[in-house]
């Protein structure tokens, strides 16, 4: 039974549908209905989901053309997390969604030993309630994330209709997205090491590319690994903006798939870990006698900052496109590696 804070969401199997429910549901729900297949399959395992009166649950079940099924969504619960008045750098800002600078050392989401001081309780205060129902909770809809040490650029839904439609862009590998880094040694083509390192090549202008397979490490849960046999596809590409000698190099790294610790594990698998690493990094040094060794040593994060930013606004259609400037510190390692120390 319904109740007065639920709605009924009737959806109709079209032609050639997927061979399983949930994603036959995904595909063919309307729009309006801000449904993500995440979302579906969790109303199924909650009995939400019905065909001719009788419960469905089972997410791999065969579907046919013609068929409609009714599914109880109830509307979005008030979160239980708690709105804090941090400080945001905020880069744009409308009815929909949120472009913010994240600085390095902040937590994206909550989580088991980081239940307060996240980019995600800041942002509850920010918006006072007016948040996104996606997932049956008010929250900032947090459609990527960067890790807690990486600097920059992130975009957030302040709508349901602006979450999926952004999903949908992270999920066709559509979004825009170019870091800045300083790594280990300077990727080159005519490095006869890279020619054997597996899942790298270069492409044309001197592009170093990477393409491997990423999974949760089997001993570390705390790292991911390389793998040519299941885990998630990801592929990165590299390009040198400036060597220093050939100890140390400028880097400019855009993403077309966007898995977790994905440069970071990327790099270290080429033979160039980001200087600052403490999970990747190990404990590779740069020669005590070039520019800039003692700073690269004491950098206490990663050498990583997410620069620019671009997609499509998902209620205007509009493509935007943002920046951001290197931070302080990354500014100062820099000119470190150059020998000018920010003079």
């Amino acid at each position: 039974m319904s109740s007065p804070s639920s709605r009924i969401v009737l959806v109709t199997i079209a032609a050639d549908p997927p061979p399983r429910l949930d994603k036959a549901l995904a595909r063919d729900v309307p729009e309006e209905a801000h449904l993500s297949r995440s979302r579906l399959a969790r109303l199924m395992a909650d009995g939400a989901v019905k065909k001719d009166g009788a419960t469905v649950t089972d997410i791999k079940a065969k579907v046919a053309e013609g068929e409609t099924y009714e599914i109880l969504v109830e509307e979005a619960t008030e979160t239980e997390m708690v709105a804090e008045d941090l400080p945001l750098s905020i880069v744009y800002e409308d009815a929909d969604l949120i472009v913010i600078d994240k600085p390095a050392g902040l937590v994206v989401h909550p989580a088991p030993g980081s239940l307060s001081g996240t980019l995600v309780n800041a942002l509850l205060h920010h918006f006072g309630g007016d948040l996104s129902g996606v997932g049956g909770e008010k929250r900032p809809g947090i459609v990527h994330r960067i890790d807690k040490d990486t600097s920059g650029l992130l975009v957030v839904a302040k709508s349901d209709a602006a979450h999926h439609g952004l999903a949908r862009q992270f999920a066709a590998h559509t979004v825009e997205r170019s870091y800045l880094a300083l790594c280990h040694g300077v990727p080159s083509p005519g490095d006869p090491r890279l020619a054997g390192v597996r899942g790298v090549s270069f492409e044309a202008g001197g592009v170093l590319k990477i393409t491997t397979q990423l999974a949760r490490h089997k001993t570390d849960r705390q790292r991911q690994a390389v793998l040519f046999d299941g885990g998630r596809h990801a592929i990165t590409r590299v390009s040198l903006r400036e060597a220093f000698g050939s100890h140390a190099a400028f880097v400019e790294c855009r993403l077309e798939t966007g898995r977790t610790h994905q440069i970071r594990v990327h790099m270290a698998h080429a033979g160039h870990a980001l200087i600052g690493d403490p999970t990747y990094g190990g404990r590779r040094k740069l020669p005590q006698d070039a520019p800039g060794a003692a700073e690269a040593q004491a950098f206490r994060r990663q050498a990583l900052h997410a620069a620019s930013l671009g997609f499509v606004h998902p209620l205007t259609g509009e493509a935007v496109r943002f920046e951001s400037p290197l931070p302080e510190d990354l500014f100062t390692l820099l000119a470190a590696l150059r020998g000018t120390r920010g003079d």
